[in-house]
């Protein structure tokens, strides 16, 4: 039988694997030999020791083997419960062993028997015992004692002793696997044969051949994700993009009528993206930026370079409240170059821009009426949305905002050149993986957008060469003059009324106040604070004079927008909602951020919520209320104000949560590819990406190496940026 056969059959091939433990078996995703070798280990149990039971210590893990002397079960008294007591002795002493509801091992040990028992000696009766150890009869080779004991994630009903026997069965076939890994790597960085490692990941023989079995599984899959982002850059640099040219003056004009001066990053960053919008081959770059550090202004000098250039933009953010917040500054900073600017989400379809006919300093006005989700039914309204689409087809619209309501078939564009998504990695991996087809042939003839992804949410170096290894980075780490460091405190339960005595005195004094809440509805359940419960609270018993609103995901967008106009003119004092304010909320007269149940929440995330005060040049204050005093919580939200900058806390965050925290939930797939190495496997992921980069500079297309290529095209189905 071809070893691919042998591989890929099912697991009730093997012998005892009946119908029973094979449902177990797929309730784990195991349903071949295959899946289960690549089924790791989650931690091991070291009962390598083997000693005489006079050396026996309590609590310290060992293995003994000596004869069986006597067995037997009996029933406790009062209680439904089997015990099973048995005399093991070696030629230095005797010692007790107890089970609790096995009565099967009186049957099948014998006096006499040969055993091999592992286990944490405990003390009972003024005398060493062990309780519920693992046990076996002494063989060639011992799979539960005696040895570094694999120990697997499982599911009920499916023991240890089950998973092992079946991983022992099917470790046989490992020699089957072909090692796709080139033969120069796994010389160049000393690794063992994929057989060896996958055999010892299992049943390792010792220690330092687990730790070489980690290192080789490791770097396959680290190698692959490097592997991936060098041969999608490499594939990125052979579109063709438009050449969009540097309008000097111009941009010269636009920095001199702001009110304030760039920053020296901002102008960097600036210079690099325009940069890389001259060439013929389109841009693919991460702008990571500090909460407030100017980020959007960076992409509208990029994006009034295209204007100019005759090319339409568009920009993609992951929330209607992001996107209509980008929809005004946009328009306030065009608000004299005559860009038409189209706002599109699932409730709306908006059309303004060129001059500041609002009378209200936004610098748009609603032109074809709002259609969609939000308003049913007139033929005007329609209308309204229908010439915005022609608009955006026709080329009159030169920028298009919106969230994924982007993405509809309906959105063509007459001649796209530069993408924008904005807070990138909350899209998730299938969205990010949607841009749609007609976008593409609706750019410029034969050429691609250039691509500008953002994010201010700050991710370590070691993480982003990782994730974001196919684009160029460039980083703004330096705020505007004149904004204050944000004092944060934690409050403990018994502080809390003198906090809100303090929020009081804030906002007599003119200032605003935010208070996040992990959950829109309370929940038995999960015991957090909810927005309904904490409105509620606030406006009856502890704020009853104050002005106080409520804004979460149940609310109807027209209802977002209001309260959100209302809160900018200070109309409403204090503004409770969930996380649905974590981006693209730019109120400078907000000074006060309450975090309720802090512990809830990762540090990334805690940080993303205190950059929505911090906007103006009052000094602003985050009090973020923890319920939990656990150890762990607290390390987590002290480092939350030590930190000198987002980039220290967002290390901070890796090491303690993982990269998950960083990326969200919906990044779960794509971290899944790594199932044994971590990010933080620092060393190893820089040879992998020096390898990456050597193959891919050889075999641009992997031509020579068909086993590599299909890992990569296997791995581009399931997450990819563009098609």
């Amino acid at each position: 039988m071809p070893s691919h056969e042998l591989l890929d059959a099912a697991l009730s091939d093997l012998t005892g694997v009946g119908p029973a433990l094979k449902k177990k078996l797929e309730r784990l995703g195991l349903a071949t030999i295959r899946d289960l070798l690549f089924y790791y280990p989650s931690r091991y149990d070291d009962f390598s020791l083997i000693i005489k039971i006079d050396q026996l210590q309590i609590g310290v893990p060992a293995t003994i083997q000596g004869r069986l002397e006597m067995i037997a079960t009996r029933r406790a008294r009062g209680r439904k419960l089997n015990i099973t007591e048995a005399i093991i002795s070696d030629n230095s002493d005797s010692i007790r062993v107890t089970w609790f509801n096995q009565p099967f091992l009186s049957k099948n040990l014998k006096v006499g028997d040969l055993l091999s028992i592992s286990g944490e000696p405990s003390f009972f009766l003024n005398a060493l015992q062990f309780s519920n150890p693992s046990c076996e009869k002494i063989k060639e080779t011992t799979l539960h004692t005696g040895r570094l004991v694999p120990v697997y994630p499982t599911t009920e009903g499916l023991t240890q002793k089950q998973l092992r026997w079946v991983a022992k069965m099917a470790s046989g076939r490992a020699k089957q696997l072909a090692d796709w890994l080139p033969t120069e790597a796994i010389k160049q960085y000393n690794l063992i044969s994929l057989s060896e490692a996958i055999t010892q990941i299992h049943f390792p023989d010792n220690l330092a051949k687990l730790a070489r079995a980690q290192t080789r599984l490791k770097f396959d899959e680290l190698f692959i994700l490097q592997l991936k982002n060098q041969y999608l850059r490499r594939q990125w640099q052979q579109f063709s993009a438009p050449m969009i040219k540097f309008e000097k003056e111009a941009t010269q004009k636009f920095v001199g009528a702001l009110p304030f001066k760039l920053t020296q990053d901002q102008r960097r960053t600036a210079w690099e993206i325009l940069a890389d919008l001259k060439q013929s081959r389109p841009m693919n770059r991460l702008l990571e930026g500090e909460v407030g550090s100017g980020k959007t202004l960076v992409a509208a000098i990029a994006i009034l370079n295209a204007a100019l250039n005759g090319y339409q933009s568009v920009i993609m953010a992951p929330t209607e409240i992001l996107a209509q917040q980008h929809f005004q500054t946009f328009g306030q900073l065009f608000k004299d170059w005559g860009l038409e600017i189209a706002l599109l989400t699932g409730a709306s379809k908006i059309s303004g821009g060129g001059t500041d006919d609002t009378g209200d300093g936004r610098g748009t006005k609603a032109k074809a009426g709002v259609t969609g989700g939000a308003v049913a039914g007139t033929v005007a309204k329609a209308a309204g949305a229908a010439q915005v689409l022609q608009n955006l087809a026709s080329g009159k619209i030169k920028i298009a905002i919106g969230t994924h309501a982007l993405l509809s078939e309906k959105v063509k564009f007459h001649n796209l050149a530069l993408v924008i998504v904005d807070e990138q990695h909350r899209f998730g991996v299938n969205q990010r993986g949607q841009i749609p087809q007609q976008w593409l042939e609706n750019s410029p003839a034969n050429t691609y957008p250039h691509f500008l992804s953002m994010t201010a949410t700050p991710i370590p170096r070691s993480l982003a060469l990782t994730v974001f290894g196919d684009l160029d980075v460039s980083i703004i780490a330096e705020l505007p003059a004149g904004r204050q460091k944000i004092i944060t405190k934690i409050v403990t339960p018994e502080k809390r009324e003198a906090a809100y005595d303090f929020v009081r005195a804030q906002i007599k004094a003119g200032r605003q106040a935010f208070v996040v809440c992990p959950l829109i509805d309370p929940s038995d359940k999960l015991g957090s604070k909810s927005v309904t419960a904490e409105y509620k609270k606030l406006t009856t018993e502890v704020f009853p004079d104050l002005k106080i609103a409520q804004l979460h995901g149940k609310i109807k967008s027209s209802d977002k927008v209001k309260i959100l106009a209302d809160f900018a003119v200070n109309k409403i004092q204090i503004l409770v909602s969930t996380t649905v304010i974590e981006v693209g909320i730019d109120f400078p007269n907000a000074t006060l951020m309450l975090v309720e149940g802090g512990e809830r929440f990762g540090l990334a995330q805690l940080y993303q919520l205190r950059g929505r005060i911090g906007r103006g040049t009052a000094q602003s204050y985050c009090l973020v209320f923890a319920d939990e005093t656990a150890d762990k919580s607290t390390e987590r939200l002290n480092a939350l104000v030590k930190a000198k900058n987002g980039f220290e806390l967002a290390e901070k965050d890796l090491a303690l949560r993982g990269p998950g925290e960083v990326f969200g939930q919906k990044q779960s797939g794509f971290l899944a590819e790594l199932k044994i190495a971590k990010i933080t496997d620092q060393e190893l992921n820089q040879e992998a990406r020096q390898a990456a980069q050597n193959f891919i500079e050889k075999d641009p297309s992997l031509a020579r190496h068909p086993d590599l290529r299909v890992k990569i095209q296997d791995f581009l189905a399931k997450w990819i940026h563009w098609e």
